[in-house]
């Protein structure tokens, strides 16, 4: 009876696959679904508007995910080209302490030592031996070692 119902009104099982794509995608959240369930959607409004054969149909449902796909693709990335250099360092620590002047609290021995900044300890690395007290700013990052350089104020 429900299969007789869709088979004779194809839009319903669009429109039916497209909540249930929808849902699925609001469970993972991921954005894959999304592109689908909605491209389902317009396929099932179409063929409630305008009738045609299943075979166009799943045409048109194709052509639609793959066109919400693309564009999806190219606003992302068009937005990435677009973020500030700030959001580029987001969760990366010690890109973000580049160009910060701090003081050592120990000694450097062969240019290797530790640095206190915050409430952390980050190895650091430079050219030369520097003294406790002495003031220092972060130059690069090369893994998790912060490379300084002495500076006078």
């Amino acid at each position: 009876m429900i299969a007789a119902l869709l088979f004779e009104h194809t839009y319903l099982a669009w429109l039916t696959l497209g909540g249930l794509l929808l849902a699925a995608e609001m469970l993972g959240g991921n954005g894959y679904l999304l592109w689908s369930g909605i491209a389902a959607v317009v396929t099932g409004l179409l063929a409630w508007a305008i009738p045609f054969s299943w075979e166009w149909q799943g045409v048109l449902f194709a052509v639609l995910t793959l066109l919400a796909a693309w564009l999806w693709w190219q606003w992302l990335s068009h937005r990435v080209k677009q973020q500030k250099p700030a959001d580029a360092a987001l969760n990366m620590r010690g890109q973000q302490l580049v160009g910060r002047r701090f003081q050592l609290d120990n000694a450097l021995v062969n240019g290797r030592g530790h640095m206190r900044v915050g409430d952390s300890s980050w190895p650091v690395s430079a050219d030369e031996d520097l003294a406790a007290g002495t003031r220092v700013e972060v130059i690069s990052v090369e893994g998790i070692t912060l490379r300084i350089k002495a500076v006078s104020e």
